[in-house]
């Protein structure tokens, strides 16, 4: 029998979930066994899983699993070094030569596991087959504007937290915006999923944002049109090619623009099109200021998502409900796939 730990989160400000008891419910009754840990942070109660007839394990048990089950996760483990000897489902950040993801598979090495990263989860046409990137989008979009709204009193955007629900957010962003006037914004990748989240978040508060895509880019710039809004987010992942779309040598120039939500957030790429800082940001300190006289503030939060854990967990944990259900055939289809580029990576470890 197929079983499908789901561990408890461990970063901070992570309530999402990848698996809803509804989920859940169809795993179970497609013969597999479902085990969901305790977590004093996951935004859809415990008792709807025990409701729904999972197994329920004590808070960050999931090492003394029975080594045949699947971890099911997010976002990263603690890095304490420890040996991997189960099979893990999770974003790993591993295959792209970062320095944590080395010692992650390092782990898996000497534990003998293995990583089905979820980033890397592919269908037949190489498209990801769950992702967060509406949500991402939205989140982005309302941090970005409330550090419009902390820049009309003179202020750097106050910290974030999490929202029970989208109406909270829109409600929150109105009392922000009260007696101010509307901002204008572009975007950038407005036809994905990352630039339809912040399409809609603009569209719910009144505003009506410019829409980019790969045509209006394709020039590779300067782009002038930018600099003339208030707000610029960059909803594209950067890759070879990608223009710079606000240089550093903008932040001088006679411009309307003072706050970027780079939502893509990848200030470590050599393709990076908004090359003004070199470090996240983090929900404490949403934005970075790069440039004083005229301000220019930067939003880089790397789990946007996570402002709005119910809708996203919903959203996400539908799209990847149908590979699970596929888990009793892990060396074919998206899991032998993953797979592939697991062994890839750990043939260069």
């Amino acid at each position: 029998m197929t079983h499908i730990w789901v561990r408890a989160e461990q970063r901070l400000n992570e309530e999402r979930t990848p698996l809803t008891p509804s989920g859940a419910a169809a795993l179970m009754a497609a013969g597999m066994q479902v085990t969901v840990e305790q977590s004093d942070q996951r935004a859809i109660p415990i008792q709807d899983y025990r409701d729904a007839g999972c197994t329920i394990a004590p808070m960050h048990t999931w090492p003394h699993a029975p080594t045949d089950a699947i971890i099911l996760g997010l976002k990263e483990l603690l890095d304490d070094g420890t040996p991997l000897p189960h099979r893990h489902i999770m974003f790993g950040h591993a295959f792209k030569g970062q320095h944590s993801g080395k010692a992650l598979l390092r782990r898996f090495a000497a534990g003998g596991g293995a990583l089905y990263d979820l980033e890397y989860l592919l269908d037949e046409d190489g498209r990801r087959v769950a992702a967060f990137g509406y949500w991402a989008g939205y989140a982005g979009a309302a941090v970005t504007l409330k550090a419009w709204t902390a820049q009309q009193g003179g202020a750097l955007c106050p910290a974030v937290g999490t929202y029970g629900g989208k109406d909270a957010l829109l409600s929150d962003l109105a009392r922000d915006l009260e007696g101010l006037r509307a901002p204008t914004a572009i975007i950038i990748g407005a036809l994905g999923r990352v630039g339809a989240g912040a399409a809609d978040l603009c569209t719910d508060m009144g505003l009506t944002p410019t829409l980019w895509d790969i045509e209006q880019t394709a020039s590779g710039g300067p782009f002038p049109e930018i600099l003339a809004h208030d707000m610029f987010l960059n909803c594209i992942f950067a890759r070879p090619g990608t223009p710079v779309f606000v240089p550093r040598a903008a932040l001088a120039a006679d411009r309307a623009l003072t706050v970027i939500g780079d939502v893509a957030c990848d200030p470590d790429s050599d393709y990076n099109p908004v090359p003004l800082y070199d470090a996240a940001t983090t929900w404490a300190a949403p934005v970075t200021r790069v440039h004083d006289a005229p301000a220019m503030d930067v939003m880089a939060i790397d789990n946007l998502p996570s402002l709005l854990p119910v809708e996203s967990s919903h959203d996400f944990a539908a799209q990847l409900l149908p590979s699970l259900l596929q888990l009793d055939q892990l060396n074919t289809g998206v899991w032998g796939r993953a797979r592939k580029t697991f062994d890839a990576a750990m043939s260069e470890i």
